[in-house]
Order: C-alpha cells, then sequence, then structure tokens
C-alpha cells in the first residue's frame, strides 16, 4: 500500500491553497496533472489526492510515486467525486481550495492568478478561470466559455440562465465558505460542483471571473453529448432539490421554476425518443406530449399525430429512420 509521508495532518504548516484532487481510473494522466500542479509559480500550497476506489489503483500509485513526498495520499471505497472532494477538504488547512480533476492540468500562472484575484476581492467566495478543451474532440482547441459564454455578474440567478458556465478544475475558493454552504452533496454525481455553486452563490455572495485559459480540459471521446441526457435528469433532480430547500427572492424562484420546466422538457424529450425508436410508442407518447407542451414544434406534433393514429408504424418508422443515421454516420467515418 502507498503511504504518503505527508499524511501526518498535524505536522503540516498552513499554506495558503489546498489542492484537492479526486482519482478514479485516470492513472493514465495522473502524472501530467501532477506535473502541472508542481511547476505553479505560486508554491504556498499543498496537494490532496483522493483515490475513490479506483480500479487501477496499482497503475495509479505507481505513476504518484515519484511526488509522494510532496503530496498528501488519501483513500477511500468508491464513492463518487462528491464524497471524495469532501474528504479532501475535511484533510486540507489552506484558506483557499482549489478544484483539480486528475486528467486535468493548469498552466504554470493558474494559482498565482486566481488567488490574486480572490485577495483584491475580499468580497468574492470563488474565483474561475476559463480552460482550453483537449482530446478526441471536435471541441478541442476552443475555450469552454467560448462554447458556454458565462453571465456576469456571477448570481444565483446569472448560474440559473447560463446552465453554470464554471468548470471545477478551474475554480480556487475559500475554505470557509464551502463549509458553510454544505460541502459537496455525495447524492449527486455529475452535477454536484452546479449543485454547490449554486449553494454558494445563494449563501455566500460573489463569484468573479478570470477572463483567461488558464487551464486544460480533457474531454473523452463523447464526452459533451453522450452523457448528456443523464446529465440533464440528474440537474432536474438538483434543481428540484434547491426549490425545495432554499429561501428565495419570487423573481429567483421563477427563474429556477423556467429552467426547471426547460430542463424537464429536454429530459422527457430524449426518454421518449429513445422509448419511440426502441418500440414502446404508448410510454413514449405520455412522455412526448409532456414534451410538446414545452417545445411546440410541427414535428413533435407530427409525431403525436402517428402516435395517435399508427402508433406501432410511428414507431417502426422512427426505429428504421435512426438505423438510417447510424449507417450514414459509420459511412462518413469510413470516408473520414
Amino acid at each position: 500500500m502507498l503511504v504518503s509521508a505527508s499524511n501526518d495532518s498535524g505536522a503540516r504548516k498552513a499554506p495558503k491553497v489546498s489542492v484537492i484532487v479526486p482519482a478514479y481510473n485516470t492513472a493514465a494522466y495522473i502524472a501530467e496533472t501532477m506535473d502541472s500542479v508542481f511547476a505553479q509559480t505560486f508554491t504556498d500550497f499543498e496537494v490532496i489526492v483522493i483515490n475513490d476506489g479506483s480500479p487501477d489503483t496499482e497503475k495509479l500509485e505507481r505513476e504518484l510515486l515519484p511526488y509522494l513526498e510532496r503530496l498528501v495520499y488519501l483513500k477511500q471505497e468508491n464513492q463518487g467525486p462528491a464524497v471524495a472532494r469532501n474528504l479532501g477538504i475535511h484533510h486540507a488547512k489552506g484558506e483557499y481550495i482549489a478544484f483539480l480533476d486528475s486528467d486535468d492540468w493548469w498552466l504554470p500562472e493558474y494559482l498565482a492568478e486566481q488567488v490574486k484575484l480572490l485577495e483584491e476581492t475580499p468580497s468574492a467566495v470563488m474565483a474561475c478561470s476559463d480552460t482550453q478543451l483537449f482530446g478526441d474532440s471536435p471541441f478541442a482547441g476552443q475555450s469552454f466559455w467560448q462554447i458556454y459564454p458565462p453571465e456576469v455578474p456571477v448570481t444565483f440567478e446569472s448560474l440559473l440562465i447560463s446552465n453554470s458556465a464554471i468548470v471545477t478544475s478551474c475554480a480556487v475558493a475559500r475554505r470557509q465558505a464551502i463549509q458553510d454552504a454544505g460541502l459537496f452533496d455525495k447524492d449527486f454525481i455529475g452535477p454536484e460542483d452546479f449543485d454547490l455553486w449554486m449553494r454558494l452563490a445563494h449563501r455566500c455572495g460573489e463569484i468573479v471571473l478570470l477572463r483567461k485559459a488558464l487551464g486544460r480540459r480533457r474531454i473523452h471521446p463523447g464526452a459533451l453529448t453522450a452523457a448528456d441526457a443523464k446529465l440533464q435528469s440528474d440537474i432536474v433532480r438538483v434543481l428540484r432539490k434547491l426549490d425545495r430547500t432554499l429561501s428565495l427572492t419570487p423573481r429567483a424562484r421563477a427563474l429556477l421554476r423556467q429552467r426547471l420546466t426547460r430542463d424537464q422538457a429536454y429530459v422527457d424529450l430524449e426518454r421518449g425518443r429513445r422509448l419511440l425508436r426502441s418500440g414502446n410508442p404508448n410510454e413514449a407518447r405520455e412522455l412526448l406530449t409532456n414534451a410538446y407542451d414545452f417545445f411546440r414544434t410541427k414535428k413533435l406534433r407530427a409525431t403525436l399525430l402517428g402516435l395517435r393514429v399508427a402508433p406501432r408504424f410511428t414507431a417502426f418508422a422512427a426505429e428504421m429512420w435512426e438505423r438510417c443515421l447510424e449507417l450514414i454516420a459509420a459511412s462518413q467515418n469510413k470516408v473520414a
């Protein structure tokens, strides 16, 4: 078992920043991530790596061995990134918490500029920078905020409107503010960061933006598309929780419920499509009817008409259309 010499938390001097790195199945990338942290021009920080019950633990620990004297290494059974980050926060001594996923990395000036921004803005609870996307994706080379421009100023309401344009690996927050907001919610995997940012903005105040791409976010194949449907469904759960638990102004609650209605419609639309393609027209019709209350498109209206008049034929046609699209995509890939 790998044991960090720095795990004696009582012997450590309190640093300015605690860097929290949850690791799960990213042994192939962790060295690049660690190199970017230890190349920072700002040096008053500690690094806490949390092995979240990773299946590649043996390789992960082998990759971490050269950095062992400079980090705190913690292990837990697999419980998801929220619990892993909370464990890191529990062991953190820094005034600020810098989050970094174990397959992303930072430019050398990242911490220096983020800390400077927070020091110059005492009212701010969190600072966020832009990040450049890289990896096997058509989005590679673009910055996150080019694709998802943030609304400013960043408030509870603007986060609702802008789909939360905050990348966790480019967020540095005051530790006390995170603790006051209640840490990450272990019931969410995926939108656990969105949930916390919303609570931070609601409870604690200002979030400031540094409009520079000081991070690099790795995009895995399909990362921004394949998981969208599940993520959207999980965001609906977050919105329902916030609606239930937060004391909101009438305007904020109205905006939240508008967002909830929209996101639920997207979820119903995608689930309805999947049921239709898999030959379940009756279940699909109910969900697509719910979605139509929001979208009101001609295509969706025609689909619902088909489901009322000839449900089996409509389901068959949808399945054939899906197969046709798959064949076209496959042929295009072969040409490429």
